[in-house]
């Protein structure tokens, strides 16, 4: 795993969270319980602080960076898409960042919020509770996002955190 103290700054992961191996954790960084890390993926914690929650998932390609002014916070059971692009920003329990998503510096994502993919949430916005954010940028569109999209992702690779650090072996090298 690619796993790097930057001078005091040192990783805090929970033993049972899964950090795949072609993943990059870096500095403040830390990953709760149950949660994963996926190919390609990096999360940077140089100028501040990256909390991820129990049970979410990074998944592939995605960037999770902070600002020296703002840390990013990502909840518990959260999905984060792949190709997402997280700077400084906060996403709430139970929220959901589709694929290809950028959230910036003071955004905020509330708590079973919606970010659809390819979506780009501007400096500052606020996503409320339960809303869908869309478009480039983003607007809310609607009030109520689906409850249950971000259940099944949650589950899904809940279980194959565990099914990866169980059974993934590597067979190109000798």
């Amino acid at each position: 795993m690619s796993i790097y103290a930057l001078g005091d700054l040192v990783p805090d992961i929970a033993p049972d969270a899964f950090i795949h191996p072609d993943a990059v954790i870096i500095g403040a960084v830390t990953i709760g319980s149950e949660s994963s890390v996926w190919p390609g993926a990096v999360l940077r914690g140089d100028r501040g602080r990256i909390r991820v929650g129990r049970r979410t998932s990074i998944q592939d390609g995605s960037v999770v960076h902070c600002t020296s002014l703002l840390d990013t916070r990502i909840g518990d059971e959260c999905t984060i898409g792949h190709l997402v692009h997280l700077e400084g920003c906060t996403v709430a329990d139970g929220a959901l960042i589709g694929s290809g998503s950028t959230v910036l510096p003071g955004a905020t994502v509330g708590a079973g919020a919606v970010v659809a993919a390819q979506a780009l949430v501007p400096p500052g916005l606020h996503v409320p509770a339960g809303a869908l954010a869309r478009g480039v940028p983003a607007r809310i569109v609607d009030d109520g996002a689906d409850p249950d999209i971000n259940r099944h992702a949650v589950e899904t690779y809940t279980a194959n955190a565990h099914w990866y650090a169980r059974s993934l072996r590597r067979i190109d090298e000798t």
